[in-house]
């Protein structure tokens, strides 16, 4: 008999974390998952610095909490902020030899505008795009060696294994992504864990991304969205985007499609993790429970 295969997701954020053990199969199965909080200030935000302020109560928490999901897996793929790291589109002349070709050319034409010294950054990166003439564009993600080391030592520590480490804006594409696969010229809009992200494609290809922390206030939300939208359409004049996406917890949901809508000038589809999950017979979560599983869902996606 065969095994199913399955995969632990484990998404953190500064308001807490979640772990989701997902199973495979034309429609996911989350066979378990729960979501819990952090003490306040015990994640501090930062691209520079190590972000766990207190260690102990930190891996205290993910073993607890591991332990409740009563499985052996303990390779897990992990979602992080998006604001702990940096994600840069880059267009390059040029392809590559290799891939340590492709790092030292990307490490070079990147060294004056990141925020931090190039050497002590975690790079890497995925080709988007390769043109006729040659040129290339890519997805760059970089975060600081010192703030990914920390959360994978505190994680091992906890008796997990981190596999993978991917954004949250990524895993929350990554959950969506049989709906929004479907829109070559689509925009994803998404304000979760009290980020907004906006990303936007065009024929198939991610153009535009932007994530901005701390924007629950309305009017900053709006004027986050509607600024987004305003410089894709500054940065690529002629490119129209076809469709909206959006999702948000399910008490924000609606009113922040209207948000969206007005935004963008197009009527969103509102996505929801309903549709597209299953549930374990015995999780039996409601919408908001799933949907904050969505984080975790969506890392754990990456290795099914």
């Amino acid at each position: 008999m065969l095994m199913s295969r399955k995969s632990l997701g484990l998404e953190l954020s500064a308001a807490g974390f979640s772990f989701a053990l997902v199973g495979g199969g034309k429609t996911p199965l989350v066979e378990a998952g729960l979501s819990l909080p952090f003490a306040p200030g015990l994640l501090a935000l930062s691209r520079r610095d190590p972000n766990v302020t207190d260690a102990k109560a930190f891996v205290a928490a993910l073993r607890e909490a591991h332990l409740r999901l009563l499985t052996k897996e303990r390779s897990v793929c992990v979602s992080l902020p998006d604001a702990v790291g940096r994600v840069v589109l880059l267009d390059l002349e040029a392809r590559f030899k290799n891939r340590e070709e492709g790092l030292d050319v990307i490490r070079w034409k990147l060294k004056k505008s990141l925020p931090f010294e190039i050497g002590a950054v975690h790079l890497d990166y995925q080709t988007l795009e390769e043109k006729e003439n040659g040129a290339v564009s890519l997805l760059v993600s970089l975060i600081s060696r010192p703030v990914v080391q920390q959360y994978e030592d505190l994680i091992n520590e906890a008796g997990l294994e981190p596999k993978l480490i991917d954004f949250t804006s990524f895993n929350l594409y990554r959950l969506f992504a049989p709906r929004l696969e479907l829109s070559e010229d689509g925009a994803f809009v998404t304000f979760y864990q009290g980020a907004m992200t906006v990303l936007i494609f065009n024929g198939g290809v991610l153009g535009f991304y932007r994530t901005k922390e701390g924007v629950a206030d309305v009017q900053n939300l709006f004027r986050e969205v509607n600024s987004s939208f305003l410089v894709y359409r500054d940065q690529n004049p002629g490119q129209n985007v076809g469709e909206v996406f959006c999702a948000a917890s399910p008490g924000d949901a609606e009113s922040f499609r209207a948000l969206v809508a007005e935004a963008s000038g197009l009527e969103p589809v509102l996505l929801d993790p309903e549709r597209l999950l299953r549930q374990g017979s015995t999780l039996g979560l409601d919408r908001p429970g799933l949907h904050a599983l969505a984080g975790a869902v969506g890392a754990a996606l990456r290795s099914l």
